[in-house]
């Protein structure tokens, strides 16, 4: 046998493999270039460190220490300092911010002064809560619609309005007025830096205008609108949240109070007397409001418990006063159609603190009388839109425009006449709900059409529905105009005599008129008299037949007895 040799095994080489090599192996080294004698002359590097290369380095400048080195494009041009930003003074900031805000409300004017409609009063408007600067803004924007005439002459004259500032005349407008007549010169905002660059050219042409008008001053050109009228400052205190001496003891630290003659919680305070930025005033203790104003929900007299509608309510300044006149309790329905106005109506509610008004937005004239939701209204208060004839100086509606001494103080008849068919529409749905007792309707305006016409028109209807005028404030001396018999039972108020126009007439049903509490009692009898004796009437012939008849004896029998013994 031969034996088999072993073959010699080949020698173990160990390959070292770390990271990801152990798991794939290693690929053949590539193939040399032919060149390799380039490739001697490069160094070795690694990955990680960049190359050094002596010499290069020595001759870049070396950067001194605490300076920028600047590389590229920043190398050849520095950075600039940043702009710094130029500072103001509060009292510059608070122009500012009068200007833009007389400007909104100089706008709001002027448009509803151009449409012939009514709005909100530059006082109501100035007193909304988004306005900051109160007192700055009411005296720019009265002031400059004092000389918008002159304004508006003098920037025609000098012709520096383009395009842009004609889109914001009111704006233009306010500063105009800082320019050519305001103590402080205007310094920063876009129109005033644009006018102010036009300040000769609209000096130049005031002086024109004075030339061509043939006056000396500006005051000769405005007339009768610097003449004002001091009309005393009547506050009516909320019972709701403060009596009335406490009231009085609270102001009388600063000002001189006189308690009103007419209405119980009027206080009287000197002319100019400024209260809008006052504690009291702010949390709803006191409100600021017209003697007129005052004098329409003391006239409805509602009682304690009834339900009373307030049909045209906003700004609810007559709602709040009916709801301390009825200390609270019972239910006020307030009623507005505007939505801008039912929120300002109902900010004045929460500021009062009255709990029992409920607010109804709706027309007044779409209310059904005959709805089991408006069965209970005891007293109705019916204040309609009106012209505002008598309230012009203080809505200050004589500075606008339409008011000007070329159209004499005339009214457009046509809306007159509009406005008294509303009027009459309006009254005459107060006075069919069925169980109204008291209806007043007021208005703050001078003109026949409106008043005495209106309540002489619903006076056969008025009488069909056991209606009668009463006599509000019997002591008031001044009445309403002889055009038809009873027209003695209106009140009027004079814009000269009591710095105010306003107008007031009162129904009462006949059976209520000597005695309000009559009605409450005769139905609550009557009531007990049918629940005990229907029955008793022929028990044996047809009952039900004479059970409405039964009623019908009984109230006539209480009714006399009430009669006889003066209720």
């Amino acid at each position: 046998m031969v034996a088999r040799r072993n073959k010699p095994k080949p020698p173990l080489v160990k390959h070292r493999f770390s990271g990801a090599d152990s798991r794939k192996p290693k690929p053949p080294p590539a193939t040399k270039q032919p060149f390799s004698g380039v490739e001697s002359h490069k160094p070795k590097t690694s990955p990680a460190t960049k190359q050094k290369f002596p010499g290069v380095e020595s001759h870049k400048p070396k950067t001194p220490p605490g300076k920028q080195r600047f590389s590229g494009a920043e190398s050849r041009k520095p950075k600039t300092p940043p702009a710094t930003k130029q500072k103001f003074s509060s009292l510059e900031r608070s122009a500012l911010y009068a200007r833009r805000e007389a400007a909104n409300i100089l706008r709001t004017v002027l448009r509803g002064d151009a449409e012939r409609r009514a709005v909100a009063s530059i006082k109501s408007l100035v007193l909304s809560p988004s306005v900051r600067n109160k007192r700055g803004t009411f005296a720019l924007v009265c002031e400059t619609l004092k000389y918008l005439t002159v304004i508006k002459d003098v920037l025609e004259i000098a012709n520096v309005l383009n395009s842009k500032w004609k889109r914001q005349e009111p704006l233009v407008f306010i500063v105009c007025y800082d320019i050519l007549f305001g103590k402080d010169t205007p310094s920063i905002g876009d129109a005033e830096k644009f006018l102010m660059r036009h300040k000769d050219a609209l000096l130049s042409g005031l002086a024109t205008l004075l030339v061509r008008k043939k006056v000396e001053s500006v005051d000769q050109l405005l007339g009768s609108k610097l003449t004002g009228h001091l009309k005393p400052r009547y506050v009516r205190v909320n019972t709701l949240k403060m009596d009335v001496d406490s009231a009085v003891q609270e102001l009388e630290k600063h000002y001189t109070v006189q308690k009103d003659e007419t209405i119980p919680d009027l206080l009287v305070l000197p002319p100019g007397s400024d209260l809008h930025a006052h504690r009291l005033v702010a949390n709803g203790r006191i409100f600021l409001q017209g003697k007129a104003s005052s004098m329409v929900a003391a006239a409805l007299q509602p009682e304690a418990g009834w339900v009373v509608l307030d049909a045209c309510s906003a700004p609810g300044n007559k709602t709040i006063h009916l709801a301390a006149l009825m200390e609270g309790q019972g239910k006020i329905i307030a009623c507005e159609l505007n939505e801008e106005r039912v929120k300002r109506l109902e900010h004045t509610i929460k500021l009062s603190g009255a709990s029992n008004i409920e607010v109804c937005h709706g027309d007044f004239l779409g209310l059904n009388p005959k709805d089991p939701s408006f069965a209970k209204i005891r007293a109705i208060l019916l204040d309609p839109s009106c012209s505002g004839s008598g309230t012009i100086t203080d809505r200050l509606d004589h500075l606008l425009p339409s008011h000007s001494e070329d159209n004499n103080m005339n009214y457009d008849s046509m809306r007159l006449h509009k406005l008294a068919v509303f009027q009459k529409k309006a009254l005459a749905h107060a006075l069919s709900f069925p169980k109204v007792e008291r209806v007043v309707y007021s208005t703050c305006s001078i003109h026949q059409i409106e008043n005495e016409d209106v309540v002489s028109s619903v006076l056969p209807l008025a009488s069909s529905l056991g209606f009668k005028l009463a006599t509000p404030f019997p002591q008031w001396q001044r009445r309403g105009l002889p055009v038809f018999a009873g027209s003695e039972h209106l009140l009027r108020m004079d814009p000269v005599e009591d710095k105010e126009g306003f107008f007031i007439a009162l129904f009462v049903r006949e059976n209520k008129l000597d005695n309000p509490k009559s009605s409450e009692l005769l139905d609550r009898v009557c009531r007990r008299r049918r629940k005990n004796s229907t029955m008793q009437l022929h028990p044996y012939l047809c009952p039900k037949m004479f059970r409405p008849w039964s009623g019908t004896l009984h109230r006539l029998k209480t009714r006399f007895l009430l009669s006889r013994n003066g209720c």
